[in-house]
């Protein structure tokens, strides 16, 4: 997995500590975690295009989450940096090498390691399907309740 994805969830939590409705510039969502500006926008655009953020444009503009914190879930934040792709693409290699020889009743069945990556994935996207940015936020204030303070602060909201 690209940073990206790790860059989109602190940037949309930082968003949703300062929700207030005045839209956070890329250059300030970049230095506040020492990104790449360019690199940074790039992910944000993707979130705009998954519908997890608006782009405000002009000299005001910048991004505003386009969702509840509870309605936006890990998931949706891998996808719209990652794709919908599965991560693992069987190739077949049974077949190949020293499974070049074997007889095609060899292959009837799916492949087993396919199989096992296949359900593993499932099961990944389903936890991080049931994980809400809200869960996040809440997770957060349990173990540094000062981070939400900071980030209004560092935004210039407090």
């Amino acid at each position: 997995m690209n940073r990206g994805v790790e860059w989109s969830i602190h940037v949309l939590l930082s968003l949703a500590w300062v929700d207030d409705g005045k839209p956070v510039p890329t250059a300030e969502l970049a230095a506040s975690y020492a990104l790449p500006v360019a690199y940074l926008n790039k992910q944000l655009q993707a979130l705009v295009r998954a519908g997890l953020l608006h782009s405000v444009p002009g000299a005001h503009g910048g991004f505003l989450l386009a969702r509840q914190p509870e309605e936006i879930t890990l998931m949706d934040v891998v996808s719209a940096i990652e794709g919908r792709e599965p991560a693992f693409q069987c190739a077949e290699i049974r077949r190949q090498g020293m499974g070049e020889e074997a007889p095609r009743s060899s292959f009837r069945r799916r492949c087993a390691v396919d199989a096992a990556m296949q359900h593993a994935e499932v099961q990944w996207r389903k936890a991080l399907a049931s994980q809400t940015l809200a869960d996040i936020r809440t997770e957060v204030g349990r173990h540094a309740p000062s981070a939400a303070k900071i980030a209004r602060k560092t935004y210039g909201r407090d």
